[in-house]
């Protein structure tokens, strides 16, 4: 049995993203149904509208950034209830046997945990569709309560930019003493001086570009080096213990590695695909560095970030646009202009009026 729900969706690449209806499965005895209220754009987003990635099922309905309210639940169902407000991120189901599953690293299911969307339903072979839409379906086990603190609509990008920076900084387990840099102020970026203080640490953020002095300062950080000046990256060797690289294009990494310590890591968390130029393993071998990738966390760790943003008063910087813009919101995305979520208003798709 399926629900006809209304959208926007992506019909081809290079096509703009436009109203598209589409059913949802009726749930399941352990799923929970979800009104979204509103929902961030990722720059996955556009990867997958555009086919960056050469997987892009269409038509796609893109949203893995979601707030809601619960409106139904299946039988068996016991944490949520209607009118509870949660979240839902970048999967929603996993084998649950591996394990990676066992341990509760869902992202690293060893036989491919479902995406939000642009995925297959491991039971019914349906393709999923995102937060993009009115309504959605998910598993209970990968619904998040969402806690009373959080302001809903700078909530929603924890869900993927939040989480991609939060999970590197628990498992090298940043905390005090440490010196952490972040390269990159963007989506991530500035989620990453954020939690990166609040854990503890030293922070410094690491741009290519001069005049983002005082911005990064009321992020969080507690010093600013300009990558493209020798005078400023040179005196930095052996300072970090982490550096979390959010740059999501290639780009050269010595420079950075250089400025780790002994048995320092840099992790990339932006970045998907081929690293250029090459790193030059002396850079490696000499102070037993290393490089390093990080995903999403899991469901208890997505959890765990939700209630340590509500604790200490964290939130992603949102600019707010209706549903009815997001292809201009892609244009601006491109073009690295926003500061630094856009998020949709989902009340807007009931409205019937143009785009700007």
């Amino acid at each position: 049995m399926t629900d006809a729900i209304n959208g926007y969706a992506c019909a081809a690449p290079g096509a703009a993203l436009a109203p598209f209806q589409f059913a949802r499965r009726h749930p399941r005895v352990d799923d929970v149904v979800i009104e979204i209220q509103y929902c961030g754009v990722c720059h996955s987003d556009l990867h997958q509208a555009h086919n960056d990635w050469g997987n892009t099922r269409y038509p796609v309905v893109p949203g893995h950034e979601i707030i809601g309210r619960v409106i139904n639940v299946g039988a068996s169902v016991s944490r949520f209830r209607t009118g509870d407000i949660v979240g839902v991120g970048c999967l929603v189901d996993s084998c649950g046997d591996c394990p990676p599953c066992c341990e509760g690293e869902e992202q690293y299911c060893l036989n491919r945990p479902t995406p939000t969307y642009n995925g297959v339903d491991r039971h019914d072979g349906s393709t999923t569709y995102g937060g993009y839409s009115e309504r959605i379906v998910v598993a209970e086990k990968f619904v998040l309560r969402i806690p009373d603190r959080l302001d809903l609509k700078a909530a929603a990008p924890l869900l993927c930019a939040g989480i991609t920076s939060y999970s590197p900084l628990r498992h090298w387990n940043v905390g005090r003493g440490q010196r952490v840099a972040v390269v990159g102020l963007g989506g991530l970026g500035h989620m990453g001086l954020k939690f990166a203080k609040a854990l503890g640490a030293e922070v410094t953020l690491i741009t290519r570009s001069a005049g983002k002095e005082q911005e990064a300062r009321r992020l969080g950080a507690d010093d600013v080096l300009v990558s493209s000046d020798p005078a400023q990256i040179g005196p930095a060797a052996g300072r970090f213990d982490l550096i979390l690289d959010t740059i999501p294009t290639p780009h050269d990494l010595n420079p950075y590695l250089s400025t780790l310590r002994l048995n320092g890591t840099l992790v990339l968390v932006g970045l998907i695909g081929p690293i250029a130029p090459p790193v030059h393993s002396g850079l490696l071998v000499t102070a037993r560095r290393s490089v390093a990738g990080s995903a999403i966390g899991g469901v208890e760790q997505m959890q765990e970030m939700l209630d340590f943003c509500a604790a200490h008063d964290i939130n992603c910087d949102v600019e707010m646009i209706r549903m009815q813009d997001i292809n201009r919101a892609y244009e601006r995305l491109l073009k690295s202009d926003v500061r630094y979520r856009f998020v949709i208003d989902m009340g807007s798709l009931k409205a019937r009026v143009p785009a700007e």
